[in-house]
């Protein structure tokens, strides 16, 4: 596996943890519950996901969690698989992000038994009920930049 897709992954891995200690724990948002950090627009909203995006199958035991950390590893090991032989560095360091963020929530559910959610943005008297963190939007970038930068490897 290409060297800059693992320090993406690491880098990625050590981020989203570090910003959950950080905020869940040294904050104390675990026990706080919300922390206005530019009230109207952007708070720290404490929610523990048992299941995945927006909350689905939720409250559905450790037969998810585990069915979902099992999930995880296979897309982690099927993205680093499918960039075997890519060479652009930012298709590399998209890959990187997916697995990184996929490995970051899934460390969050075998040490905590859910995954730590602590970003909402509310804006414009709209009120999201939905919480997020690092893992999920680098998974979203990551995605995102696998579809637009990847190499058709079919067609070179």
């Amino acid at each position: 596996m290409s060297k800059i897709l693992l320090w993406s992954a690491a880098l990625t891995l050590a981020l989203d943890q570090i910003t959950k200690v950080v905020v869940v724990f040294w904050m104390e948002l675990i026990s706080k519950g919300q922390i206005d950090v530019w009230p109207g627009f952007v708070h720290f909203h404490m929610a523990w996901n048992t299941g995945i995006n927006f909350g689905l199958f939720a409250g559905q035991g450790d037969l998810v969690r585990w069915l979902l950390v099992a999930v995880a590893l296979v897309v982690c090991g099927f993205v680093g698989f499918w960039m075997r032989d890519e060479k652009k560095p930012i298709a590399l360091i998209a890959a990187g992000l997916v697995i990184g963020g996929a490995l970051g929530n899934s460390l969050d559910r075998v040490l905590y038994g859910s995954v730590a959610d602590f970003l909402n943005v509310t804006c414009c008297g709209f009120y999201n009920p939905y919480a997020f963190n690092v893992a999920d939007i680098t998974i979203f970038v990551g995605l995102f930049g696998l579809v637009i930068f990847s190499t058709d490897h079919k067609n070179s």
